[in-house]
């Protein structure tokens, strides 16, 4: 606590207007976090089964994650640096072009197959698969599945890979952000929260976590900063610079505030589906929560350039998007419906079908 006291006295206030180069920075990351919610989100609204967070998952989230963390931290202080580098590098390229490849895949489909839609239509719509097989389960990790690759996938992984070898031979930042934005986006698509409840405790551990991290210690600043693998989303301060320096936002500001958010649009689409009304469903609460997500990412950015120090982004994110669900909760009567909600897709669709 001594510390983080200290850290707040040591900041020192700079109110002028940051320069073009470093404006466009700031635009840039802040439009690139928001974008891959509101992909993320709507992708989450398929209906495919993905991992469920739970409500101890939540509460040892910010655990998990500062053992982690730490872990890194030590690895990075007491072990050679470009060796560690080296090794998640790969390890993160492997999983990101696997990432890229569904994402690929769903945005080649969406734009030549079309959307998927209901009865006879689904069933023109549904892409030939040229290899199928069953996948083995293997136990403690995945079931058994059922695989099926079409065209669009094999493009798709044609496309990952070639993206793959060019970050890893020029570690290139629009490589970085373009690995950045698919992983942020298959993250929100994939993980899912099925309870408001669940997402608030979630949210308001890693505030604290965030916090502490930040301005309690050294650690999270230094892994970040030592860490050369697409887990931050980077935008030189000066794009016209010889030699860059960078403004950055680490993945997880992204991706765990956003899974919020797309729990939200599911609250709306499941609390359109009660009321048993025909056409597309209105969308307060997701809007509501994206606009506050944007302007609590603004004020990250304000806080930052104004005191010239890294900021714990979760500081500011968690109570914009905490508070702003829960205000239109409150104003439009469905405080106690939101707080103890359960949106699983799958009861969802089984209300849908009925």
């Amino acid at each position: 606590m001594e510390a983080v006291i200290e850290s707040f006295k040591n900041l020192k206030m700079d109110l002028t207007i940051p320069d073009n180069g470093l404006l466009i920075a700031y635009v840039s990351i802040w439009i690139m976090a928001i974008v891959p919610i509101y992909v993320g989100s709507f992708l989450s609204l398929k209906e495919t089964k993905g991992e469920s967070m739970s409500m101890s998952d939540a509460y040892t989230f910010p655990i998990i994650g500062s053992f982690f963390l730490f872990g890194l931290y030590l690895c990075f202080k007491f072990f050679d640096k470009d060796l560690i580098n080296l090794i998640l590098s790969y390890y993160f390229l492997l999983i990101g072009a696997i990432a890229m490849t569904s994402v690929l895949s769903s945005l080649l489909k969406y734009m030549f197959v079309g959307s998927s839609g209901n009865g006879k239509n689904k069933k023109q719509n549904q892409v030939k698969p040229l290899i199928s097989f069953k996948f083995p389960a293997i136990k403690f990790f995945t079931d058994a599945k059922d695989v099926k690759i079409d065209i669009y996938d094999i493009v798709s992984f044609a496309l990952a890979t070639g993206f793959s070898i060019w970050y890893i031979k020029t570690k290139h930042w629009i490589a970085n952000n373009i690995f950045g934005l698919t992983f942020s986006i298959q993250g929100i698509s994939f993980i899912s929260l099925t309870e408001y409840s669940v997402g608030v405790i979630l949210l308001v551990g890693l505030f604290f976590y965030d916090i502490f991290w930040v301005f309690g210690t050294d650690v999270m600043v230094t892994v970040a900063k030592s860490f050369d693998a697409p887990i931050k989303l980077l935008f030189p301060k000066d794009i016209f610079a010889d030699v860059y320096q960078f403004s950055m936002l680490g993945l997880g500001d992204i991706v765990l505030p956003g899974i919020f958010i797309a729990l939200l649009l599911r609250f709306d689409r499941h609390i359109h589906q009660e009321s048993k009304l025909k056409g597309s469903f209105k969308k307060t609460y997701f809007n509501t929560t994206l606009i506050a997500y944007a302007l609590g990412l603004f004020t990250t950015i304000f806080v930052m350039h104004t005191f010239k120090a890294a900021q714990p982004a979760l500081l500011y994110l968690v109570p914009f998007c905490v508070g702003s669900s829960m205000i239109v909760s409150t104003i439009k009567g469905q405080f106690k419906k939101l707080l103890w909600s359960n949106v699983d897709i799958t009861k969802d669709t089984t209300k849908k079908t009925n």
